[in-house]
């Protein structure tokens, strides 16, 4: 069984997210809420903990895993350029469930993009993953919490039963919204392609 790690607000909060990335940094693996379904979070900067997300997913390595950051601010050094079109995107929509694929600058690694040379990132509006990514210090992957070709959790209890083995922690959350997953939008395209229509439709993204 994964450690369970209750986020029901004060001090015990804290604690639980302050344990959430000490074992990031020890290069373990978790799942954690987002404002879609749960994911399952790593260190995206090492490239271990990256290869065990691909194993606890019994995935292959030609899909490439997006990553959450804590704020804009901490975009630039992740990719190559910030199209103005991306800055439009991200101002509208950021903190939400709009992942924004950019060119991958050289800090990020191949096992993440697989090998495409670009990166999908996204600011998230749940509070546990922004603070997780704030704590961290850098990017968490942002992968769904659960196996290749199964369907996304959106409670503790559906991670559990899926991949309970695999992890070292769960960050409980409660439920989360659960539906449909983020909009993902590459700004590498011109015009800008949308990826998947998620929560955020394609109509209200092309309004002027």
């Amino acid at each position: 069984m994964p450690e369970i790690l209750k986020t029901d607000g004060g001090v015990s909060e804290k604690i639980a997210l302050s344990r959430a990335v000490e074992i990031l940094k020890a290069g373990g693996v978790i799942a954690y809420p987002t404002e879609t379904f749960y994911g399952l979070g790593a260190d995206a900067t090492n490239e271990n903990a990256i290869r065990k997300i691909y194993d606890i997913k019994g995935r292959n390595f030609t899909h490439p895993i997006s990553i959450i950051i804590a704020g804009e601010e901490n975009l630039t050094p992740l990719v190559d350029t910030v199209p103005a079109c991306a800055l439009k995107l991200i101002k509208a929509f950021w903190p939400g469930p709009l992942t924004v694929v950019f060119k991958a600058s050289a800090q990020i690694s191949p096992l993440l993009t697989a090998q495409t040379g670009k990166i999908g990132i996204r600011v998230s509006s749940n509070t546990c993953a922004t603070a997780i990514a704030r704590k961290l210090g850098g990017p968490l992957t942002a992968t769904s919490a659960n196996l290749a070709g199964a369907p996304e959790c959106s409670t503790v209890s559906e991670v559990i039963t899926q991949i309970g083995d695999r992890i070292d922690a769960v960050v409980d959350g409660g439920k989360t919204a659960g539906g449909v997953g983020s909009t993902i939008i590459d700004v590498t395209a011109h015009p800008p392609q949308i990826l998947r229509e998620g929560v955020i439709s394609r109509h209200l993204m092309m309004k002027p």
